[in-house]
């Protein structure tokens, strides 16, 4: 990764947090019972919304 691109999944992962914590409305609920998530909703949508940016269309890239 370039410098360039890791400034930018910082940002996005900060300003995602940033969003989904001014707004939990906006997050669906969690089941307290199962299996516990590995990673935050957060993580998830920045790993998403980098996939896009990138035009990886497939998940096995």
């Amino acid at each position: 990764m370039d410098a360039d691109l890791d400034t930018l999944a910082t940002a996005l992962y900060v300003t995602t947090d940033d969003l989904l914590a001014a707004h939990p409305e906006r997050v669906p609920p969690c089941p307290r019972v199962g299996i516990a998530p590995k990673i935050t909703d957060a993580e998830l949508l920045t790993l998403a919304v980098m996939q896009a940016l990138l035009g990886y269309t497939s998940e096995a890239r």
